[in-house]
């Protein structure tokens, strides 16, 4: 029995950059969980990390011959990019706008979209690789990644300068990235 592996997302993209929209749509049904997952994880509203998703890839569709191998996977520069624009919405929201019924928090913890996105493999070693961090890289990448803190409230959060959060972040997903075996 022959095996099909999808396609790469680097070959995916490279054909989005040329206008493939059936590349396209196969780079989104690979991609697009993680990415929800990662705006859902932040935004805590369904609809806005639908949103986001949306606007991610409608960004993709007009740039992604903007992608630079040197700096990151594809998954990487998306949820990045997912990342940033969460952040920058959760800026501009009231306050109001943040707050969640606790049973709609419950439901979406327990059907969280990381957790089926990512292999148990992966969030296995994940973990493993999380816990060989030293503890201020531990704290940052934690607040920054898993709470969607920005570098500037993560210094503040831990009373610390803000070079100094940075470089704990960047050294900690330094690590991770080793760990993991991700280039």
């Amino acid at each position: 029995m022959t095996v099909a592996f999808p396609p790469d997302e680097r070959v995916l993209l490279l054909k989005v950059s040329r206008g493939d929209k059936v590349a396209f749509r196969q780079l989104y049904e690979q991609v697009s969980p993680l990415l929800y997952a990662v705006a859902l994880r932040l935004l805590k509203r369904r609809e806005a990390a639908e949103e986001v998703v949306q606007d991610v890839f409608l960004t993709l569709w007009h740039a992604a011959d903007q992608y630079d191998i040197s700096r990151g996977s594809v998954k990487t520069w998306l949820s990045t990019i997912t990342r940033n624009r969460c952040i920058d919405r959760l800026r501009r929201q009231p306050a109001a706008y943040l707050e969640q019924d606790t049973d709609e928090l419950a439901a979406d913890e327990r059907d969280d979209p990381l957790n089926q996105a990512l292999s148990k493999e992966d969030v296995a070693l994940l973990s493993e690789c999380f816990e060989t961090l030293d503890e201020q890289q531990r704290r940052c990448v934690s607040l920054a990644f898993f709470d969607g803190m920005t570098h500037q409230q993560v210094a503040t959060s831990l009373d610390v300068p803000l070079g100094s959060a940075k470089t704990w972040i960047r050294r900690g997903l330094n690590v991770l990235k080793k760990c993991m075996g991700v280039t």
